[in-house]
């Protein structure tokens, strides 16, 4: 008869500087240096049966951590800040340290396991056009930034529209670097594809690949789930509360997914539909929004099915999202 085998479960709270970690909430807890090295001679230490690791995201200081677990086998959890504050406040949790996060990840990691999906690491091709995209998205925003602030300073108009021609090269160039990223990595159908969609220009197009090839997504409800896309409803007895969307995943692409929606209903494909959420009574951002879920959708059967974009006749087109 086969043994049973028990896993050590490990959570680590995760700074720039150190790492917290909690092998037995009864036992004293381990502070080691957030560096490769440390890190690597600390693995080297554990016994070799079956270890589950749970890290809160962070920045990117966790990634050193997950990414050398990972390589050793050990399944690793990357839990989301908010849904760990959740948990703190929902058992009566009245101190936030790295002390008392490190143990925390370890009892939720002891009670919630089986319904949490185990962290994999993305491709490289993700990880360089998704750097890639943040940078822009800051590089855009200190433009605009500058543009209006300095716009009523007409004694600065010629060295202000300098400056603003230079972040423009930038953008070119961060462009042009996304451009070969993607055929690098074979992408290039796939991004013309999605450029077929009304509204869909080749930065979401590049952007919106990137995120499918994150997956595998089982259907498009899980892909708009993964945008952070998805609605959560609060509804007690005859209580309707109102919907919000998650907002789980990256913000940049909900961003370029919206401006997408903003330059779509102006087209004649998707006009009408937009109009049709107006004249029901929804603001002007909710009915973009169900139109940027729509775009996503649209998107995520093109390159489920590697089909080619047809678009639709107003009259063709579906309410569903």
């Amino acid at each position: 008869m086969a043994m049973l085998v028990t896993a050590q479960l490990i959570g680590v709270d995760v700074s720039k500087a150190e790492l917290v970690i909690c092998l037995d909430p009864k036992q004293p807890l381990l502070i080691l240096a957030n560096e490769a090295r440390a890190i690597h001679q600390w693995f080297k230490t554990l016994p070799g049966n079956t270890h589950c690791l749970a890290v809160e995201a962070t920045n990117t200081f966790h990634l050193e951590l997950v990414m050398q677990a990972h390589k050793r086998g050990i399944t690793v959890y990357v839990i989301d800040g908010f849904r760990l504050n959740r948990y703190r406040d929902s058992i009566g949790g009245r101190a936030k340290t790295d002390a008392s996060d490190a143990r925390l990840l370890w009892r939720y990691l002891d009670h919630e396991r089986e319904d949490l999906r185990p962290w994999s690491p993305p491709s490289d091709g993700y990880v360089a056009i998704q750097r890639l995209l943040h940078r822009r998205s800051t590089l855009v925003k200190a433009k605009v930034a500058l543009a209006q602030s300095l716009r009523e300073f007409t004694e600065l108009k010629s060295a202000a529209n300098t400056l603003l021609r230079q972040l423009g090269r930038i953008d070119q160039l961060i462009q042009r670097q996304l451009c070969r990223l993607i055929l690098r990595h074979g992408w290039q159908d796939e991004v013309t594809r999605c450029q077929g969609i009304e509204g869909v220009g080749p930065i979401t197009a590049a952007a919106l690949t990137m995120s499918f090839h994150r997956g595998p997504f089982c259907n498009s409800d899980a892909f708009i789930a993964f945008l952070g896309m998805d609605v959560r409803v609060r509804d007690s007895g005859k209580h309707t509360g109102r919907r919000r969307l998650t907002k789980r995943g990256d913000p940049e692409l909900r961003r370029l997914l919206h401006l997408a929606a903003m330059r779509a209903c102006r087209t004649l494909a998707w006009k009408a539909f937009y109009q049709r959420y107006l004249a029901r009574g929804l603001t002007k951002t909710q009915a973009l929004v169900i139109l940027a879920r729509k775009l996503a959708r649209v998107t995520f059967s093109l390159l489920k099915n590697g089909t080619t974009y047809q678009p639709k006749t107003p009259l063709e087109a579906c309410d569903a999202t």
